[in-house]
């Protein structure tokens, strides 16, 4: 349910990887998740995914605080969900075949320069006082066009650093980096915002251009052996391999309309200056309340990785998820507000590390970039949807209103999905093949 975009992915070890596993000692370092980040390739890579997901963070309460300062409008909330699932809904299936085809690590790298390049345009615009709606919208666009092919690369890439006993521990590990800088990154983003726009544009190019940085230390991966052919069957394969497995097709869609009727998160600038009446700063406090809820159970998953009766901790999950909504929809208390958000994000992470690791160990590496993408359109757009959904109800039927509807939904997709997937309902390991 969450923005993984969560999701991280993993591949099989490159050939000349250490087989630990094959010693004692190796399988007692498989059950601490501290030994991963030993790993040079495995750190640069969490370091940049880290400082990427550290950018986006700042960057969305800067753009979302920004433009509704701008026109006092719910629905240009929603108008900048839309400019970031234009590009991914026109580019994503391209973005996975390049991904099956191409330096995984190159493109993730590119990306993340556009990204840099885009966060320094805002902030000259700010400082310059030429930054209008219109402006906003065509750039966020940039970046939601950046993030298209580097969500793909960033899942596809790595698997080929850890091997497949550990991906669970990995996943988890990976979603506690990412919740941190979640948490970190609105706080410092409400912060600098509240010194200048331009102060938190160019804090989020810097921390872009790290993140390039990191990630042009990972080594060139071996030239992989099996590339899709370029061709329309092998564009859209994705969706032909996700039409076999009912299990991952299922987790998909679950969360794909859990966010896209459950975001109430893109409402959190109304909330925060209109219901709460906690400024900027507090807008940056609620938007880590997920990541903080997140965060605890992602360090938890990590040293307790989940083992059976997968499906139905994730229903249970969603469903959590859309209780921890209609609170946050009703609350008039920052307090309030918070905790839920925090439920929120601790139901959403379970789903997460669920739903990535199902991917990724049941999909082949030559598939790896485009099933990618299929669930970055799924799962990717529909945060992007589900922002255009919550700011368009808000502003016919009041945030409130259009909250608690969201939540309500959320119950009712869960309900739904039990009955469309029993596979997913009965799934019980994720491992298993």
């Amino acid at each position: 349910m969450s923005v993984d975009t969560t999701g991280p992915g993993l591949e099989p070890p490159p050939e000349d990887a250490p087989a630990e596993a094959a010693t004692d000692t190796a399988a007692t370092r498989i059950d601490d998740a501290s030994p991963l980040l030993h790993d040079r390739r495995l750190l640069a890579f969490f370091t940049s995914r880290t400082l990427t997901a550290f950018a986006s963070q700042m960057q969305a309460v800067a753009v979302g605080w920004e433009i509704y300062a701008l026109t006092g409008r719910p629905l240009s909330l929603g108008l900048v969900g839309l400019a970031q699932f234009l590009p991914v809904f026109s580019l994503v299936f391209i973005a996975g075949h390049a991904v099956d085809r191409f330096d995984r690590r190159r493109i993730a790298m590119i990306c993340q320069l556009i990204e840099a390049a885009g966060a320094a345009t805002l902030a000259v615009g700010a400082a310059m006082g030429w930054l209008t709606p219109l402006a906003i919208y065509a750039l966020v666009a940039v970046f939601g066009a950046a993030r298209t092919f580097e969500g793909p690369s960033l899942q596809a890439l790595l698997p080929g650093l850890v091997p497949p006993e550990r991906f669970s521990r990995a996943a988890a590990l990976s979603s506690s980096l990412f919740q941190t800088a979640t948490i970190i990154g609105p706080a410092l983003g409400g912060l600098l915002y509240g010194v200048g726009a331009s102060v938190a544009y160019a804090a989020v190019a810097c921390a872009f251009l790290a993140a390039a940085v990191a990630m042009s230390t990972i080594p060139r991966p071996a030239r992989r052996e099996h590339r899709p052919a370029a061709d329309l069957a092998a564009v859209f394969g994705g969706i032909a391999f996700l039409r076999k497995r009912p299990e991952i097709l299922g987790a998909i869609s679950l969360d794909l309309f859990a966010v896209l009727l459950g975001g109430a998160t893109a409402l959190l600038p109304v909330y925060a200056r209109d219901i709460l009446h906690a400024g900027p700063i507090g807008l940056g406090l609620l938007r880590a309340a997920p990541a903080i809820g997140a965060l605890g159970v992602a360090l938890w998953l990590a040293r307790h990785p989940i083992a059976g009766r997968a499906g139905p901790k994730m229903f249970g999950a969603v469903a959590l998820f859309g209780v921890a909504t209609i609170v946050f929809a009703l609350s008039t208390s920052v307090a309030v507000s918070v905790f839920a958000l925090a439920i929120l994000g601790a139901a959403d992470v379970v789903s997460v590390v669920i739903r990535s690791t199902l991917i990724q160990l049941r999909t082949p590496d030559e598939m790896r970039g485009r099933v990618a993408a299929v669930n970055l359109l799924f799962i990717g757009s529909s945060n992007q949807l589900g922002e255009f959904e919550s700011g368009t109800l808000a502003a016919l039927i009041g945030p409130v209103n259009a909250a608690l509807l969201g939540g309500i939904g959320t119950l009712l997709v869960c309900a739904a999905g039990m009955k469309l997937f029993p596979s997913l309902r009965r799934l019980d390991r994720i491992e298993a093949g």
